[in-house]
């Protein structure tokens, strides 16, 4: 593993543009098997606990006519509380994850590597309260071509990063 800010090479635009500003050595990057990308197979592969990888996902609902989203950023061993945490936080009927092409295009990161760093200004990064006690996670860095290593304590540092409990179950 080696810093972030010296391998911004291995990050989508938006993660790189956000880790710069970030600009805390903690942050550590590594280059991986664009095929084992997916939490499960790259634990597998790589010996990397379940409990220490974090997963972000997006999730879109409405409001009289308008499309909220969020990023939810949970541990890996847990499942987003998408229709009773975040459905009340993002104040919508139902909430649901965003389909895969809308988290793509909105993220401008590759599935399978979305990542709570460089999301949308305008979107809540929701954080649960074990993802942001957590020494060190392994998380997305917007491709799938590598995974970053960081304190759960940073993504606490990110634009519109919100601490929640029972966020993931």
């Amino acid at each position: 593993m080696t810093s972030a800010l010296e391998r911004l090479d291995l990050l989508a635009d938006p993660v790189a543009t956000s880790v710069r500003q970030l600009d805390d050595a903690r942050i550590g990057a590594t280059e991986i098997d664009p095929e084992l990308a997916d939490t499960a197979a790259f634990c597998e592969k790589y010996g990397s606990p379940l409990e220490l990888s974090a997963n972000c996902v997006v999730v879109a609902g409405k409001r009289a006519g308008e499309v909220r989203y969020a990023a939810c950023v949970i541990l890996a061993t847990t499942r987003a509380d998408v229709n009773g945490v975040v459905k009340r936080r993002l104040d919508v009927r139902k909430a649901s994850f965003a389909p895969m092409d809308d988290a793509v295009e909105l993220t401008s990161m590759e599935y399978g590597g979305i990542t709570p760093f460089g999301l949308p200004a305008d979107w809540p990064v929701l954080i649960d309260q074990e993802v942001a006690n957590a020494p060190a996670l392994v998380v997305g860095s917007g491709v799938r071509r590598s995974k970053l290593i960081t304190p759960g304590e940073v993504l606490t540092n990110l634009p519109n990063a919100e601490v929640l409990e029972g966020l993931g179950r």
